[in-house]
């Protein structure tokens, strides 16, 4: 007899984020001491941010993400309305309590830290954008209508930090109240370029839509195309678009055949790929949970 799915009394939207982004960070050795230097050459960022996505070892990442977290909290106190590092310290902070702290109430602090940077990056970019969440939803969907592509990359921070903030309280009802509004940014980031982030907005809204079963309003096959649409638009290369498409679609719906073959891809799959090495070698961690305990699910 199929194992009956066990309903939960609240949606949680688990999203295992690893997309850790680095800043124009860079520490100066001096004698006796060390300096921290508050700019750097775009070069600079760039293999920074490259080290950190490419790490094929999660061990060291999370060994060393706190060092980040203390050093961007420098940073922005030097510059506190700095959208560029107030974004950063808002990915770093949201990244690192997603992806590697199990105790929920240091996560519920570090992922409240992840939103005030970025609605306080919001505010830094236009004031018009000040206290965006707090307002009824059509005057916060009329906001983010007004922003356009070059605003993609603080749409789409602000979105995750707010998801990521919604997981970490995913037992508090006025924390669930806003979904829908995490919901229209990522469909806004959609509407302006679908393609930022390697389509990681239809990852989300492919997991919002199959966050409860179809008997108490999900809507999978609108997840279903949510996650082909992600994985499409890496060319298979975010294997974590597979995992979260076979952890949520493919389970909602007891569709076996789908949630092994996906996840067997996943692990056949070569984690190395610029830019999702880090995010890759996570996913093929989660693979192998979801299939070892595929038996006792189905």
């Amino acid at each position: 007899m199929r194992r009956k799915q066990t309903v939960r009394n609240h949606p949680a939207p688990t999203m295992h984020l690893t997309r850790l982004i680095a800043y124009l960070l860079t520490l100066s050795a001096l004698t006796g001491c060390a300096g921290f230097v508050t700019s750097a050459s775009g070069k600079l960022a760039d293999n920074l941010s490259s080290a950190i996505l490419n790490q094929d070892d999660p061990e060291t990442v999370e060994a060393g993400m706190p060092s980040y977290l203390l050093l961007v909290d420098s940073l922005i106190e030097g510059d506190p309305k700095n959208e560029n590092l107030l974004l950063s310290g808002s990915k770093l902070y949201g990244a690192y309590a997603a992806a590697f702290v199990k105790e929920p109430e240091r996560a519920k602090r570090l992922a409240r830290k992840a939103r005030a940077y970025s609605d306080r990056a919001l505010c830094a970019h236009d004031a018009q954008l000040c206290r965006l969440l707090e307002r009824p939803y059509d005057e916060f969907v009329a906001a983010i209508g007004k922003l356009k592509a070059d605003d993609v990359p603080l749409i789409y921070a602000s979105g995750a930090a707010w998801a990521g903030w919604i997981q970490a309280n995913s037992s508090d009802w006025n924390a669930i109240a806003s979904l829908p509004k995490v919901k229209a940014m990522m469909m806004r980031v959609v509407e302006l370029d679908e393609t930022y982030s390697h389509g990681e907005a239809h990852l989300y809204l492919g997991v919002f839509a199959t966050l409860l079963p179809p008997a108490l309003g999900g809507k999978p096959e609108e997840g279903r195309m949510h996650f082909e649409r992600a994985i499409e638009l890496s060319a298979g290369r975010d294997l974590m678009a597979k995992v979260e498409y076979a952890r949520r679609y493919a389970r909602i719906t007891y569709d076996r055949p789908l949630h092994d073959r996906l996840l067997q891809e996943v692990l056949d799959a070569e984690a190395v790929e610029p830019g999702l090495t880090l995010s890759n070698v996570l996913a093929k961690r989660q693979a192998r949970e979801l299939l070892a305990s595929a038996d006792s699910y189905f």
